[in-house]
């Protein structure tokens, strides 16, 4: 006799096998997609996974190689972007900013004076970020100073307006700064202090940035022109958009 409370047993379901163990069916994944170790399903062709290019992206960090090129590419962009700020007298945020307004009032190398005033900062990068990210944005700022005056010494502009300067050379920053960022690196200075600040004190690190980057340009009236300090503020504006659009947590892993 069997209970009506109970009902009867339904017929077994077929199930994939791997090996000897049995993998009971996921509800939620529906036809077509294989049921993965994580519970995402995984597209299916011809019965075998089909492999997920942005899982691929994701799990697989740089190679050796990868890491030099984009360092590499980075310091490039970066240094292009500083030149054509410096051919117009412009000025940026951050320790370029103040190495520009060191260039601007004394005439000392600006390569000289970015590599110098990033020193101090090393020793919070070591700390805060340790010794893979501190080398990597040592080697930038090497880079970056003596790439500066490189392109300075083989390129000529005979005539370039201010705001389209800072905006080129915001342009060229903001995706430096994207490349060096997904490989572990910088450009040094104010941003490694700025986090210290935050852990520290509890400070948010957006308005202590945005703080030292305002006494900058407000400096700045001392060595150029209005115009050009307007043209620098869109060069900023530029850089922090590009930064903002495409340098979000957990869109992109490697």
């Amino acid at each position: 006799m069997t209970d009506e409370s109970t009902p009867p047993a339904a017929a077994p379901t077929p199930s994939t096998t791997t090996g000897d163990a049995p993998l009971a069916p996921d509800p939620s994944v529906g036809p077509g997609v294989a049921a993965t170790s994580d519970g995402v399903g995984a597209p299916v062709h011809d019965g075998a996974p089909v492999p997920d290019p942005v899982a691929e992206l994701v799990t697989r960090p740089h190679r050796l190689v990868e890491d030099v090129v984009a360092l590499l590419i980075g310091s490039l962009a970066l240094s292009f972007g500083l030149m054509l700020l410096k051919d117009v007298g412009g000025v940026s945020g951050g320790i370029a900013g103040i190495a520009f307004l060191v260039n601007y009032s004394t005439g000392w190398s600006f390569g000289l004076v970015f590599f110098l005033i990033n020193l101090p900062f090393y020793a919070l990068a070591i700390i805060r970020m340790g010794w893979p990210f501190t080398i990597k944005t040592f080697t930038v700022v090497a880079l970056i100073s003596v790439l500066t005056s490189f392109h300075a010494a083989n390129i000529t502009i005979e005539h370039m307006t201010p705001f389209y300067a800072c905006a080129l050379g915001g342009m060229f920053m903001g995706l430096a700064f994207l490349a060096l960022f997904r490989h572990g690196a910088s450009a040094g200075g104010l941003g490694i202090f700025v986090f210290y600040l935050q852990d520290r004190f509890g400070l948010s690190a957006g308005v202590v940035q945005l703080c030292f980057d305002a006494v900058i340009v407000l400096c700045a009236l001392f060595v150029a022109d209005v115009p050009t300090v307007l043209a620098s503020v869109l060069g900023v504006v530029v850089l922090n958009v590009i930064l903002a659009m495409n340098h979000r947590p957990g869109r992109y892993r490697a």
